[in-house]
């Protein structure tokens, strides 16, 4: 099987052939930095994370470019408001964007390019349209794109433009859906509404050069990034369906009209982020950033909620709605809590097995019966699970990225290990090949915590007193087993028995 991927374009779903197999092209659109990112937001670049480190793990070579729309009409009026720079505003709130990803494990983009970089880009293109006639200088010195000359208009939204009045001008960054419209490219500057935010092109009107003052329109951002990184095509292009029109399909219309070539071959795009089955917005009092949710549940660590966060994606098929419920998120914990548990099990498990083989004479060794070393060769069988599972992981995975069902997978595995453990069926070879496994499937996940395999150092009296403990037991001397016990108590540190060994806790 390859990789296959729901085309938002055709409205199909479309095995994936890559431009070129030396890179894949893959171009998402970025934050507007004018406040701090909801979670709405943070969906999205959930979304576009797990989909480039699918590509990767399944072996495309995957380069991505992101924008950062540091000028724009919220930008613009958020920093007058606060009495800041534009410049300052908007890369405070972009490095807080970017601590977010972090905390949700998102990877940056290989590029990321703040808009304010691209004014030349853009200027180029808004020339090179003009001179196509795609564009035309109206009498308030903006520059707005013709839709009536760009024949396949309304193609990737899939409109019906033969009922639609496109007879007027918008030069706001976004309007509603029926408002099929010349739309600015290059909006005239505004002394008393703008102050001191103004940038200049050059274009040629009638074989006159004309300098253009104030600032780029919302969609030729994009097509600027797209042209200085990736020149005319792309393979893929992602973000939220609230793109989708208008500024994914006038980023068609834009980059196709100056090219002459089609611009992405696929186009993904998310589903709505709801929060308790309703629109999320600051009036219905169900508007959250990730610091919000942090804030609610300050009886957990800010790691824990985070991993939760990026759980709950994995759990969305991406194309579909995402209801948020703090149910859910704790739902979500509670599973990730689980993950934990089984990783500190596997690893308790692993370092008594390679103790008894280390501290134990083969004598000793017969009394370990079930906790004894076992260096035989994998075996055949567990061989064959292992390959079950990864195949089913990667087969799952190319069904247009449906982590939904690969983190069944990941479920189904980790009962698998809970029960061999319980069992004691695992070596400590076949212990490291189910860490490899695991280890290989967080390159797409990046949920597990690995450190959790390595227990925390004792110091070496409570370590050899633990030691003479699980002696003891072996040789069911349980006096001396409680005697150990309560000694350790008293020494402020409490050992509990477990099916698999013991962990220790600080009491």
């Amino acid at each position: 099987m390859s990789l296959h991927l729901y085309n938002t374009l055709t409205r199909t779903l479309e095995r994936f052939k890559p431009l070129r197999q030396e890179e894949v092209k893959v171009y998402y659109c970025g934050p507007t930095p004018y406040n701090y990112a909801h979670i709405g937001n943070l969906r999205n670049y959930l979304m576009d994370d797990i989909i480039v480190r699918t590509m990767r793990f399944l072996g495309y070579k995957v380069r991505t470019v992101m924008n950062v729309t540091d000028i724009d009409d919220k930008t613009i009026r958020d920093s007058q408001k606060s009495g800041k720079s534009l410049k300052e505003l908007t890369e405070n709130y972009t490095n807080e964007f970017l601590a977010d990803c972090t905390r949700l494990a998102i990877i940056p983009a290989d590029t990321i390019a703040p808009i304010s970089t691209l004014i030349p880009d853009m200027g180029t293109i808004i020339d090179g349209l003009i001179a196509k006639w795609y564009a035309y200088l109206a009498d308030d010195g903006s520059v707005y794109y013709s839709v009536a000359k760009f024949r396949k208009y309304g193609e990737l939204a899939h409109l019906d433009t033969k009922w639609m009045i496109s007879s007027v001008r918008i030069d706001n960054d976004e309007y509603e859906k029926e408002q099929v419209a010349d739309f600015a490219l290059w909006k005239a500057y505004d002394a008393e509404a703008d102050g001191e935010n103004s940038w200049e092109i050059e274009v040629t009107i009638d074989w006159e050069k004309k300098i253009l003052k104030w600032r780029p329109g919302w969609h030729i951002e994009c097509s600027a990034c797209n042209m200085k990184f990736f020149w005319a095509q792309i393979d893929i292009h992602m973000g939220g369906c609230d793109l989708i029109f208008p500024h994914h399909q006038n980023e068609v219309a834009q980059t196709e009209a100056y090219t002459g070539k089609k611009f992405a071959n696929y186009w993904l795009h998310g589903g709505h982020l709801l929060v308790d089955n309703k629109k999320m917005a600051k009036s219905a009092k169900n508007f959250y950033t990730l610091g919000d949710i942090f804030e609610q549940n300050k009886d957990i660590p800010e790691i824990l909620i985070a991993r939760g966060f990026r759980l709950m994606a994995l759990q969305n098929q991406y194309r579909e709605n995402f209801n948020f419920t703090f149910e859910r998120l704790g739902a979500a914990i509670n599973t990730i809590r689980g993950l934990d548990e089984m990783m500190k099990r596997l690893g308790r498990y692993r370092d008594l097995l390679l103790r008894d083989k280390v501290e134990l004479s083969d004598e000793d060794l017969t009394l370990t019966a079930k906790w004894r070393i076992k260096f035989h060769d994998i075996t055949r069988e567990f061989r064959e699970n292992q390959q079950s599972y990864m195949q089913e992981f990667i087969e799952k995975l190319e069904d247009d990225f449906d982590t939904l069902s690969a983190m069944a997978t990941v479920y189904e595995y980790q009962t698998y290990i809970n029960t061999g453990i319980d069992d004691s069926l695992f070596t400590a070879w076949e212990c490291s090949s189910l860490i490899g496994l695991m280890q290989s499937w967080n390159e797409v996940v990046s949920i597990f915590d690995f450190d959790l395999l390595t227990s925390e150092s004792l110091p070496a009296d409570i370590s050899r007193l633990a030691e003479a403990r699980i002696l003891a037991k072996t040789l069911k001397d349980w006096a001396e087993s409680d005697r150990i016990r309560d000694e350790l108590v008293s020494l402020g540190y409490k050992m509990i028995d477990e099916k698999d060994g013991w962990r220790m806790e600080k009491v």
